[in-house]
Parts: structure tokens; C-alpha cells; sequence
């Protein structure tokens, strides 16, 4: 950790510089290969795609969670337990191409505008990629609650929905949040899927139909053959990843909070 920090800041500080944090900031327009180095268009994009992702992954991660700790029989949650967590261990570079080949040919058949690359596709496949995180770590919070709160909801006349949503997701509610922070700081450092899905055109957007860049669509991009190094464009790369280094740290420090 301390390596990565001092690598990060030693080259993030030699970037500042020679370019205005300011300027970094609040600058509305990314093209670094002609000097203008406003990161708010990657910032905008790493949000749109997470925020599609939370969008598809929250609902369906709890779904899966409260079925498989309320209503699963055991037989059935050693079957789809493994089987969801499959998801989780497919390479992020075939999402991509997930998304790409069938996720978004599909999405066009319903919205014939939507060009190639765009936000919507990469934002779908990053909400599947993230449900088995959400739905394993809500799951295990949800079969910490004692038996007994839901034996006594159950006695009262309560139904087994009404004990689900009104007993144990308020008892596991931290634990359930703790799993969709990191599922979320999980979605703002993908990579590949954005990459290839997501195309790679900085654009200061919330229309999920356009391509964007996100932050670490852009590390990918400029850590290439044709980057100098010691350039300013080389500095660059590690003042986004700084960046990104921020947002994650900040989930993950709010997950622990929670």
C-alpha cells in the first residue's frame, strides 16, 4: 500500500506541476493529446456507468439474496449459490465482449439510435458482474439474524414476505449496505468491459445512449506504446489514477463505516 501510494503521488505531484489542480478539476474538456486536461468528462462517465450499474445490480442482488436466505430450500441454495457465483469468476474481457456482441445489438433492436460503443450496454454488464457480490455478502448478513426475530415476527401473523422485508432486511440492513458500497467501488475501478463496451470518446454526459470515456478507460488508453515517458500525457495517467485511487478509497472507508 505504501509503495502504490508513494508511486501515485510522486508522479501525480511532477503532473500538478506543470497543470493547475484547478484546472484538472473543473475543466470541462479532456483531450490530453492537445493539452487540455479537464477531467470532469471522466469523472462523468465513471458515474454514468456505475450509476446504470447500481441500477440493475442493487435490485437483483437483493432479490437473489432474500431468496436464497428465506425461501431456498436447502437443495436448491447449493445449486444456485455456486451457480451465481460463477459470474463472479468470468474474466472481465469477456463481459466486454458480452456486451458488445450480443448486450448491445440487442439494446439496438429497442432503441435504433444507439450507436456501438455507448454507456447503457457497458452499465448493464457491469450491474451482472457486480450481482453475485451483492447477493453473497447480503445473503450472509441476512442468515446472521437470529431465527428467533423471525420465529417471533412469524407467531405475530406476520407472512414470510412481510418477516422478510419488514424483519430481516431492517436487521441486516448494515451488512446489506456494506455489499452494495463495495459492489459500487467494485464498479467504479472496472476496466475492460468499459474499454471495449463503452467506447472511448470524453464527453461531459448523462445520456447513456452516447460512447464515454471513464477514468480507467482512459489509463488503459494512455498507458500504450505511444505515450513518451516523462511526458505530460505519462504524468496524466497517474493523476487519474489518483483520482480513482480517491473514489475507491472513499467507498471503501464508507462501507467500513456502515
Amino acid at each position: 500500500t505504501a509503495g502504490i501510494l508513494f508511486t501515485l503521488l510522486r508522479e501525480s505531484i511532477t503532473f500538478f506541476s506543470s497543470t493547475s489542480i484547478f484546472d484538472f478539476y473543473t475543466g470541462t474538456q479532456w483531450s490530453p493529446w492537445s493539452g487540455h486536461f479537464g477531467v470532469l468528462p471522466l469523472i462523468t462517465g465513471t458515474l454514468l456507468i456505475t450509476l446504470i450499474a447500481a441500477i440493475v445490480a442493487v435490485p437483483l442482488g437483493l432479490m437473489s439474496a432474500i431468496f436464497l436466505s428465506e425461501y431456498a430450500i436447502n437443495r436448491a441454495r447449493k445449486i444456485i449459490k455456486p451457480t451465481l457465483e460463477v459470474l463472479a469468476g468470468i474474466p472481465t474481457v469477456v463481459y466486454g465482449f458480452f456486451a458488445l456482441t450480443f448486450v448491445t445489438p440487442l439494446l439496438k433492436s429497442l432503441l435504433p439510435g444507439l450507436g456501438v460503443f455507448n454507456a447503457l450496454s457497458a452499465g448493464i454488464v457491469v450491474g451482472i458482474m457486480i450481482i453475485p457480490m451483492i447477493a453473497s455478502l447480503s445473503e450472509d448478513a441476512m442468515n446472521s439474524v437470529p431465527n428467533n426475530l423471525r420465529e417471533g415476527a412469524l407467531a405475530l401473523g406476520a407472512t414470510k414476505l412481510e418477516v422478510a422485508f419488514k424483519v430481516v432486511l431492517p436487521a441486516a440492513f448494515s451488512g446489506i449496505m456494506a455489499s452494495i458500497v463495495l459492489a459500487i467501488s467494485r464498479a467504479i475501478g472496472e476496466t475492460m468491459i468499459v474499454v471495449i463496451a463503452a467506447g472511448a470518446s470524453p464527453a461531459l454526459t448523462f445520456d447513456p445512449t452516447r460512447s464515454i470515456q471513464t477514468l480507467t478507460a482512459f489509463i488503459v488508453q494512455g498507458a500504450t506504446g505511444d505515450t513518451t515517458f516523462g511526458s505530460t500525457i505519462y504524468y496524466s495517467i497517474y493523476a487519474v489514477g489518483a483520482t480513482l485511487f480517491i473514489f475507491t478509497l472513499l467507498m471503501n472507508m464508507l462501507s467500513q463505516y456502515i
